[in-house]
């Protein structure tokens, strides 16, 4: 059951008090600006950057939840911060907003104050958009060249498809498949992500110079995984999704889907942390598409800004996707390329850092656009936290 109110009065749930300071609740920045409002709401001191901007937040929704109980109170900031005062956790408060405010680490040496376009290369023959495109080394490398000139900042290889129902492929056979396009593409200077959930893998690929590593069970997949990652010092992605990718989407289910997301994220990033892993080197990405039905793809979409709570960049990977032709006409994946831009631009409007996509001209195109009117009326200097 979900109950919600505007502040400034606290809200009361069916059988709990969402507003008992346990100090356990969850921070969504709300009312976002950008552009020329953003920087006058600064100035004025009615808003806060998110993450450094472009974007400024002038409020925030708090949410708490026992079980499957939820409660929302939506405050601007200054009534938020009565509301903390009041229920004694004015301090922690202000460590969230600030945590919400400031400026994301770089990403691979890359800074993340402006959007980051991800381009995907699937050395394999049955990925679900391009499978079999770029199997062989060659054709795959040609187009590493053609995403680079297209405008990528990353290119994103990976040897083994993770479409719903794919079979695993085997260590070594990945490795052959990734190693020889990630030493060609690195030597050209390009910065290279690797797309894999295996130790194994991603050791041969950094060796080959990847700078970025990319895992779809956020280094819970293999048992080295972690201890590598933290050991390789490159950026690494922590990616969302409920079973495996044989499994995922048979019955995907949860109490609240981007709650349960936030909380999986919390304890990753605290494993981690606990492993020498930085958390200023971590991406988190929602797993769109990843154990997860339509319904849940859109519940957590709407509510991407829940994450910047959690101090990492965002990733966004909804290039393609199958929930985009299920909500228009079934298009194939290769003619979900509007759908794509529509749900990229939605995440950037949340403040997403990174998109991971296939038609990478395209969305440059688009980021080109979006960051014009985003920035429009802001100074050089900003935004910056003051």
């Amino acid at each position: 059951m979900t109950t919600s109110e505007q502040g400034p009065a606290i809200m009361r749930g069916p059988s709990f008090d969402p507003g008992a300071p346990d100090g356990a609740f969850y921070l969504q920045p709300a009312g976002l600006l950008s552009g020329s409002l953003a920087a006058h709401a600064r100035r004025k001191g009615t808003a806060e950057w998110l993450a450094g901007g472009p974007l400024a937040f002038t409020g925030c929704t708090v949410i708490r939840r026992r079980g499957t109980e939820r409660s929302e109170t939506l405050f601007g900031l200054a009534d938020l911060r009565h509301w903390a005062a009041d229920a004694g956790l004015a301090a922690a408060l202000e460590d969230r907003l600030r945590r919400l405010s400031r400026p994301r680490a770089a990403v691979a040496g890359l800074r993340v104050d402006r959007p980051i376009i991800m381009g995907i290369i699937n050395v394999t023959p049955d990925s679900f958009s391009d499978g079999g495109d770029f199997a062989e080394a060659g054709a795959a490398i040609a187009q590493g060249v053609a995403l680079l000139e297209a405008g990528a900042d990353i290119l994103d290889i990976g040897g083994e498809s993770t479409r719903p129902g794919a079979a695993p492929v085997g260590v070594e056979a990945e490795i052959g498949r990734v190693v020889p396009v990630v030493r060609a593409l690195a030597a050209r200077g390009a910065v290279i992500s690797i797309d894999t959930r295996r130790a194994a893998v991603m050791t041969a690929a950094v060796e080959a110079g990847a700078r970025l590593i990319n895992d779809i069970t956020a280094l819970t997949g293999d048992p080295e995984s972690l201890a590598v990652a933290a050991r390789s010092g490159v950026a690494v992605v922590l990616m969302h999704m409920q079973g495996d990718p044989q499994t995922m989407q048979q019955d995907p289910r949860y109490v609240d889907a981007p709650l349960d997301l936030y909380d999986h994220f919390v304890e990753r990033i605290a494993a981690c942390e606990a492993a020498g892993l930085a958390s200023d080197r971590l991406v988190l990405d929602p797993g769109i598409g990843f154990g997860k039905t339509v319904e849940h793809n859109f519940q957590i979409m709407e509510r991407l800004a829940l994450f910047h709570d959690l101090g990492c960049p965002i990733l966004l990977g909804v290039s393609r996707k199958s929930f985009i032709g299920r909500v228009s006409r079934g298009e194939e994946a290769k003619r979900r390329f509007p759908g794509s831009i529509a749900a990229g631009l939605a995440g950037l409007s949340q403040g997403v850092q990174i998109l991971r996509v296939h038609d990478v001209a395209e969305t440059f195109q688009a980021r080109a656009v979006w960051e014009r009117l985003a920035t429009c009326g802001q100074t050089p200097d900003q935004p910056a936290p003051a």
